[in-house]
This record gives structure tokens, C-alpha cells and sequence, in this order.
């Protein structure tokens, strides 16, 4: 398989990951296949992998974690940084893992496959050739702006 079509194949799926994870905060998933359902749900869940944070903080880290979700799954899609916003990815990731298996024991993030997802956005961060990313856009621009 070529190169291409893994980094592909990983943008794709890191990002649709992302945002498939927000929907459900969002309870924009059916109510039968959602984890989370609604805002209220995730963020008891965000308390639970994080019983040491104060709750009051709760809320302010499930805002920032959406942000981040979304604004990493965009920038992957899209191609742009792409190996910055995947480095990004996998280190959110390893958080997520990491918090969960101090939390609530390794078996979650094994079968969720967190740490595989960290993996393949730490793997994506090393592929360099471009393809069909915006960076492409601004490479180009750059190469015929020198000369």
C-alpha cells in the first residue's frame, strides 16, 4: 500500500474520530449506539478520569478538550500542519489514555484502542510527503514566491 494512502487513511480517521466523539458529547448521536449522550454525561465522565482535579475546573477542561478536538480534527482533514496538529493528537491522546488508566484501570483504554489512536497520530506526525493537504497550496506558493 502506498504511503499516500496510510497518511490518508490516518488523517481521515484521527479526525472523523475526533469529531465523531464530539457529537456524542453532543448528543448528536442515537440515544442507543451514543457513549456519552449529552454534555452533562461527558462531563461527569471528564471528572471521573480526573478525580484530581477540583470540579469546578471540570467544566473549563471539557471545553478545552472539545476545542482542541475540533480544531485538531479540522487542521488534520484539511491538511494543513498536519504534522504539528498530529503530534498535537497524539500527545492529547496519550493524556486521555493515561488519565483513564490511573482512573479506571488499562482494560477501557485498550478497548477503546486509545492508545492505538495515539500511536497512529504520533506515526502521522513523521510522514512528510504531502498529499492532498492545504499545505500542498502553501508550498507551492512558497516555491514560486522564490523564484
Amino acid at each position: 500500500m502506498k504511503l499516500k494512502i496510510i497518511k490518508l487513511f490516518l488523517r481521515l480517521a484521527l479526525s472523523l474520530s475526533f469529531l465523531s466523539a464530539v457529537a456524542d458529547r453532543f448528543g448528536l448521536w442515537p440515544e442507543n449506539i451514543s457513549v456519552w449522550q449529552n454534555w452533562s454525561n461527558f462531563l461527569d465522565y471528564t471528572q471521573l478520569i480526573n478525580p484530581w482535579l477540583p470540579h469546578h475546573v471540570i467544566p473549563l477542561i471539557g471545553v478545552i478538550v472539545t476545542v482542541l478536538e475540533i480544531a485538531f480534527a479540522m487542521f488534520l482533514l484539511i491538511g494543513l500542519k498536519t504534522e504539528f496538529f498530529a503530534k498535537l493528537s497524539g500527545f492529547l491522546l496519550l493524556i486521555f489514555a493515561l488519565s483513564m488508566a490511573f482512573s479506571t484501570g488499562i482494560k477501557g483504554v485498550l478497548d477503546f484502542s486509545v492508545l492505538s489512536a495515539s500511536a497512529g497520530a504520533f506515526a502521522l506526525s513523521q510522514f512528510k510527503e504531502k498529499y492532498i493537504e492545504l499545505d500542498l497550496l502553501f508550498s507551492k506558493a512558497s516555491a514560486e514566491l522564490k523564484t
